[in-house]
């Protein structure tokens, strides 16, 4: 079920990022989409938790090649199906390696490899594929508040998964005892 809701959830981000307006919050710009993409850093890391580092890289090359097909089906530019590819890929492998490393609990692990997830899915995506690198949807004013206004909601997404996590480790606990 793990794994179906990491793959599902990548998918309806792309669907929401595609049908609705990027949200303006004062000065930033944030796809509608970051929201999931956000918790795509946890699902991965429950998926990994229960097959292993080594089937999860399987797993982050199906979600890449069905993210890019949802992507480019949803009217995307190849640009912008390029930019989320390799976003998606440096972002998940950077995760997931962070994840396997960190000698923590795995609340921490799962907040500490999301967050820098998070931030490198956000810079490479915006800069490749919406700037004038790629796309040239967005100019480069604008640029630093598309990428901060994606890091925030993924940050606080990751602390939300992280709060979630924690909540039912405690249910858990008193269930057990």
């Amino acid at each position: 079920m793990r794994l179906v809701i990491y793959l599902f959830t990548i998918v309806l981000a792309n669907v929401v990022t595609a049908k609705f307006a990027p949200l303006e919050v004062g000065i930033f710009l944030i796809p509608m989409g970051s929201f999931l993409i956000g918790a795509t850093f946890i699902f991965r890391d429950l998926v990994q938790n229960k097959y292993g580092r080594k089937k999860t890289y399987l797993f982050i090359c199906l979600a890449l090649i069905l993210s890019a097909i949802s992507s480019y089906l949803l009217g995307d530019t190849l640009w912008i199906v390029f930019a989320s590819a390799i976003s998606f890929a440096v972002s998940e492998t950077t995760d997931t390696e962070i994840y396997s490393r960190l000698n923590l609990p795995m609340h921490l692990r799962v907040l500490y490899s999301g967050v820098i997830g998070g931030i490198l899915d956000s810079a490479i995506f915006v800069v490749v594929g919406l700037s004038p690198i790629g796309a040239n949807i967005l100019p480069w004013n604008v640029i630093w508040m598309a990428i901060l206004g994606q890091i925030i909601v993924k940050v606080i997404m990751q602390f939300l998964g992280v709060l979630v996590l924690q909540l039912a480790s405690v249910r858990k606990k008193s269930f057990n005892n």
